[in-house]
């Protein structure tokens, strides 16, 4: 019997994948030192910025100046900085926190791809060398950790879903300051090696740690990868700016709730942030009945809107801002001086300040309180119309508070209780 020709070519078992703690794993060519230190140095210019506007808009909501605007209690020391928000310029609110906003939609493609430039020093073993090893590790968690729940807390809220338990200014202004004392720790460590890295390149015989020891074949040059994440930074700035001006750029803002076409014409015709209807507020409770209560140390005042309107009436050119980063272009409201209610209430010479109350029964900033500083300005109005026109229901009528350089939210709608004085 003849012996069957032996088989030539046959396949061996092929060796298994690497697995993440292997350096063949990671076979990128864009990988290295250099890479990763031009998109550190974007973010060491962008991250303060972002912090510091950050907590310009919490300050904005002047939170030590009563429970009803303090809306992270227990903050402590974390709230050293606070000062009394001005109310000029009057853009102001409307500049930081588009800042703070935009910033924070650009800046997510630089972010990501410097996690993915040093992700598989996340998986080198052993995972702690040394103690000094030990507290670099930890800062990196808490930095990493931190920036995407920065990114993700504040793009939903951007786009108004709360999927996140618990309330959004609590859970984002906490998770700033840890992101932000990991950020400084990190920078502490990393950022001298980074400026010599590129002045000079690294040292002879020293190898790059962050580039692949197996490279795959290059797709892209490191440069071409830099104007990629340049050019999603781009994309973003185009279709998300425009939520911030009115007109033909608000229709770019593709990627935001307050792009697209203004909420119908005429002078009422800007944007708003939540309808009469959503909140509850029904065409019986503002009409003939309605009546203001203005309280002070002359007493409980009840004005209608009649009374209202034979007051002497100024006009102020504010903007709409909100912390969603959207805003409006200034329109001209009319209406009282809420200095003139206070001199009514019985302070003369100004209250310490004035607590805000609004026919909405449910949801925050329902009230609110204003500093003293905001009651006496003279652009600061008990407004009864807009553009020329009354108030529209869901601009707020029959009466809605407009305080410059202040956020949206503080500006109540639907206001039918002014309590100066003590808040």
């Amino acid at each position: 019997m003849r012996d069957r020709p032996r088989r030539t070519g046959a396949r061996l078992p092929s060796p298994g994948l690497p697995l993440p703690t292997e350096p063949a794993f990671w076979r990128s060519p864009v990988r290295g030192v250099r890479f990763t230190a031009v998109l550190g140095l974007v973010l060491l210019v962008g991250m303060p910025l972002l912090f510091v506007t950050g907590l310009l808009s919490y300050a904005a909501y002047n939170p030590d100046l009563a429970a009803v605007n303090d809306k992270t209690p227990g903050k402590g020391w974390l709230g050293f900085y606070l000062f009394d928000w001005p109310t000029g310029p009057h853009w102001l609110y409307r500049l930081t926190q588009g800042v703070h906003v935009t910033l924070g939609i650009v800046i997510v493609p630089v972010l990501l791809a410097k996690l993915w430039s040093v992700i598989p020093k996340l998986f080198t073993l052993p995972p702690v060398r040394s103690a000094a090893h030990a507290l670099e590790r930890l800062s990196l968690m808490l930095l990493v950790g931190g920036a995407l729940f920065e990114c993700v807390t504040g793009l939903l809220n951007i786009q108004l879903e709360y999927l996140f338990p618990g309330s959004f200014y609590p859970l984002h202004f906490y998770g700033a300051w840890v992101f932000f004392a990991a950020f400084l720790a990190h920078t502490c460590l990393k950022l001298p090696r980074a400026l010599r890295v590129l002045r000079h390149g690294l040292p002879t015989g020293e190898s790059d740690e962050l580039a692949s020891s197996r490279p795959a074949p290059p797709t892209v040059s490191r440069r071409g990868a830099l104007a990629v994440v340049g050019a999603g930074s781009l994309l973003l700035l185009v279709t998300s700016a425009g939520r911030s001006f009115d007109g033909g750029l608000r229709r770019t803002a593709l990627l935001t709730p307050r792009g697209g076409a203004e909420p119908g014409q005429g002078p009422n015709g800007f944007q708003i942030n939540k309808t009469a209807a959503k909140v509850g507020i029904v065409p019986a409770a503002t009409g003939e009945r309605w009546r203001l209560t203005v309280v002070g140390p002359a007493g409980e005042i009840r004005l209608s809107r009649a009374d209202l309107l034979d007051m002497q009436q100024h006009s102020a050119a504010l903007p709409i801002a909100c912390v969603e980063g959207w805003s409006t272009s200034d329109q001209w409201w009319r209406g009282v001086p809420l200095r003139d209610l206070a001199a009514l209430a019985g302070f003369p010479d100004g209250p310490p300040g004035v607590l805000v109350e609004s026919l909405q029964r449910s949801g925050p900033f329902r009230r609110v309180a204003l500093r003293d500083n905001q009651v006496r300005d003279p652009r600061s109005l008990l407004a009864l119309g807009v553009n020329g026109e009354p108030l529209s229901p869901d601009h707020g009528y029959p009466a809605r508070v407009i305080v410059p350089a202040a956020p949206g939210v503080m500006n109540t709608k639907w206001v039918n209780r002014l309590t100066f004085g003590e808040l």
